[in-house]
């Protein structure tokens, strides 16, 4: 079919979607005649989709204790340093090095309860200690985190947060991203020039969105999933010939 220079048409590709063992990408296309410059173009765009497993995570765990007035304060302090040890020592025990472990510094407060007088009746000291753990053994800290509340059943008031989990090895898997996108965008490309009766040629013109690594299921930033989704969009202007 020949190509006219002075007709705008715009026309959407089908949607493609391409899963593999390493990765998937789907992409939708928008081709149009560009007329101002005189020159046939197909516009579209490739999504490259590769699932990755995190690769780093962080992991924070508090422990504290209580008393009233009456306590000695370095009493209470000893306590809640023994315990934190305690469970430095689990996790140590557990296959972490005490590299990868951070013991925080331990928070002091006194809760007082006053009358209609303003007259203290009842005051509680609480103590708070934290642990902060930074590993590349993502695998391991269900089971820890498992084991650690074991420790609840010895008298220990445990918070354990939920780890959050991180991907940080993006540049090994760029390029493969980025060629996958690309060939998706020439095939909605081709799908095009195939039902106009043309042909793509090269590239005219193509820019690279920004990656993303969000958790599988989800498309905001949630970082409670040790599985990820990483994501590219690549936009790319073909030649059309006859």
């Amino acid at each position: 079919m020949p190509l006219s220079s002075s007709v705008t048409v715009t026309a959407y590709a089908a949607t493609v979607l391409a899963f593999g063992l390493a990765g998937a990408g789907h992409f939708v296309s928008q081709t149009h005649y560009n007329a101002r410059v005189a020159l046939n173009t197909a516009e579209v765009k490739g999504l490259s989709i590769q699932r990755v497993q995190s690769d780093l995570a962080y992991w924070d765990v508090y422990v504290s204790v209580s008393g009233g007035s009456s306590e000695v304060r370095a009493v209470l302090y000893d306590k809640a340093e023994s315990q934190q040890g305690a469970i430095s020592d689990l996790l140590v025990g557990h296959g972490f090095s005490e590299s990868e472990i951070t013991l925080g510094v331990i928070d002091y407060t006194l809760q007082e309860y006053r009358n209609d007088d303003h007259e203290v009746v009842e005051a509680t000291q609480h103590l708070t200690a934290s642990i902060h753990m930074e590993t590349d053994k993502v695998k391991q800290i269900r089971e820890a985190r498992t084991k650690l509340n074991r420790l609840i059943a010895d008298g220990f008031n445990i918070t354990n947060e939920a780890p959050t989990y991180h991907f940080t090895d993006l540049n090994s898997i760029k390029p493969e991203m980025l060629r996958e996108a690309t060939q998706n965008a020439r095939i909605a490309a081709n799908e095009f020039a195939e039902d106009a009766g043309v042909r793509v040629g090269g590239i005219r013109n193509a820019r690279q969105g920004a990656f993303s690594v969000v958790d599988v299921g989800s498309s905001y930033g949630n970082t409670h999933n040790l599985e990820k989704e990483v994501r590219v969009v690549t936009n790319i202007e073909f030649y059309l010939t006859d």
